[in-house]
């Protein structure tokens, strides 16, 4: 398996990137203390989101239950009359996804689990059904699907190939993402804090005292380890329709994504928009996806920061399994030894 590999470390003040389900900062617990976590869904989230922006040609792949209306429109722009093209529709979504009778009731035409596709895949199979039906109207829709998405060729969908998709009733359709992807851990030991807050209500009468509202909320703050890794065999076999350029670019966007994203919960009530403190990128000609969390097993204790105390544990834990289990990388870089622009140009250069 022909690797890249992200070993990022990044320091984060009052925050709550990813809440749970009573809205306090994840945690887990490892090596004996609880952690600091940002799940690897919420990171692949926001990565998925900042390579959109990167690389907009590349990266059009949209997760929703909203597939129908769009495939209406493709059908309709390839000949079919507006009633058949949601009755055709209809029948696409509910193979794929399950149509929502419910909101059909309503008048919404949506599925009832989140499809991945792309533009293009919709374009393609808008063709080939209009195609089918003109010529058979009693085609099977299900052998129409499959061969529509195969001559699609994920020309613009970068995001599916990288982050997968799963299609249940169609397992011709599902793709092993060839994105790797850890959850979050702070590198030491970290705790949830309340912040209590009060609001003043403005038109309130200067005789009446008090707060207009107050409240409490969870927050963390943290130095954490994130891996991220890209099996470049599997991308090359998702992105076949690819040139070798538009593969360099669509790497380039991801590096460059993985490196910068962060998640936007509460963004603006506790902006905790930082830069990473070091990347450590791998390139491997084979082996196997290997994280250096373990280098944090032992939580990184210290008075004169954190993130550098975890610099460190990290590059001795790295040269140590080198030298146990005979690692071989062909490239190894780290930022801040180099700037951005030089990581993602070296990495990328061996794409291909």
């Amino acid at each position: 398996m022909k690797l890249i590999e992200l070993h990022t470390l990044q320091s984060f003040p009052v925050s709550c990137l990813n809440r749970d389900e009573l809205g306090a900062p994840k945690t887990a617990f490892f090596g004996g203390t609880t952690r600091a976590r940002i799940s690897s869904q919420c990171l692949k989230r926001a990565i998925r989101e900042k390579a959109k922006e990167l690389a907009p040609a590349l990266f059009q792949g949209n997760r929703s239950r909203l597939i129908i209306t769009p495939l209406v429109e493709q059908l309709k722009k390839n000949g079919l009359a507006e009633t058949l093209a949601v009755q055709l529709a209809k029948q696409v979504g509910d193979y794929l996804a399950t149509l929502d009778e419910a909101a059909a009731k309503k008048g919404e035409l949506k599925v009832k689990t989140l499809m991945f596709l792309s533009p293009a895949e919709v374009a393609a199979l808008g063709k080939e059904l209009a195609e089918t039906v003109t010529k058979d109207p009693k085609a099977k829709t299900e052998k129409v699907i499959s061969k529509a998405y195969k001559s699609a060729a994920l020309k613009d969908a970068a995001d599916i190939a990288i982050f997968g998709r799963m299609v249940a009733s169609d397992h011709s359709l599902t793709l092993e993402g060839a994105g790797m992807f850890s959850h979050a851990l702070s590198t030491h030991k970290a705790d949830n804090d309340l912040d209590f807050f009060s609001a003043v209500d403005d038109l309130q009468s200067q005789d009446e005292a008090g707060a207009g509202m107050t409240g409490t909320l969870e927050f963390t703050s943290a130095t954490y380890y994130r891996y991220a890794a890209l099996n470049l065999g599997l991308l090359k076999q998702h992105l076949v329709a690819l040139s070798g350029e538009e593969l360099r670019k669509v790497v380039d966007a991801f590096l460059r994504a993985a490196i910068l994203a962060v998640p936007g919960a509460r963004k603006n009530s506790m902006n905790a928009h930082t830069l990473p403190a070091y990347v450590l990128g791998i390139v491997k000609e084979k082996g196997q996806p290997i994280q250096l969390i373990n280098a944090f097993e032992k939580p990184v204790v210290s008075k004169n920061g954190i993130a550098d105390a975890s610099i460190a544990s990290l590059k001795e834990h790295h040269a140590q399994l080198k030298k146990t289990w005979n690692i071989q990388t062909a490239v190894e870089l780290a930022i801040p030894d180099v700037d951005l622009d030089t990581f993602c140009k070296e990495i990328t250069a061996h794409v291909v």
